[in-house]
């Protein structure tokens, strides 16, 4: 069967969403995209239905475990953050691809994945790595959980978001990076004395 455009659009759209939730945390998506999967709320391509298997589910959940206890220290987050910066793009990817079923060559899906699902993690994940830095600069990492809490939240809001609406995420995701560069276009300019 082939799929429509409307189709393929939506799976884009929803890798895209999946893919930024994994620039914020790169195991609790895929572990939530696999549960979403077997309860039979997300539909995964023939060739990543692993993604919901027992053995995925259980290292998945004990990743996600690690990743969001360890991201809670300051000592440790920072050394998260350069592991992720790999790993955040690879399971943006693997997402992206996951859902791109109206795609019916692996291959491409892979490919299409991994050119959608890398550069849409990175940008979430560099921005948090940013913001860490500054809250370490400026509250000598205190602040740091607490930042970390609210990301595991976003993570979780984003997640159910993309899969209860792709494209009216991928529209609000767009806005609001096109807010973003308008504010900082409007910003006004400090001129050297």
């Amino acid at each position: 069967m082939t799929a429509t455009w409307p189709e393929l659009a939506v799976a884009v759209a929803l890798g895209i969403g999946l893919a930024a939730c994994a620039g914020l945390r790169a195991w609790l998506p895929l572990l939530m995209a696999g549960l979403a999967a077997r309860l039979g709320w997300l539909e995964l391509g023939d060739h990543f239905a692993f993604l919901a298997g027992n053995r995925a589910l259980l290292i998945f959940g004990l990743a996600s475990m690690v990743e969001i206890v360890a991201d809670k220290v300051p000592a440790l987050d920072h050394a998260l953050d350069v592991i992720s910066t790999v790993l955040r793009p690879a399971a943006g990817s693997l997402l992206a691809a996951s859902v791109l079923w109206p795609i019916e060559d692996p291959l491409v899906a892979a490919c299409v994945g991994v050119a959608v699902g890398a550069p849409t993690a990175l940008v979430p994940h560099a921005a948090k790595s940013l913001a860490r830095a500054a809250s370490t600069t400026f509250t000598a990492g205190f602040a740091n959980p607490l930042l970390s809490l609210a990301e595991d939240a976003t993570a979780f809001f984003l997640f159910f978001l993309v899969i209860l609406v792709p494209l009216m995420t991928l529209v609000l995701l767009s806005m609001a990076v096109l807010f973003l560069l308008l504010r900082r276009r409007r910003a006004p300019r400090q001129v050297a004395a």
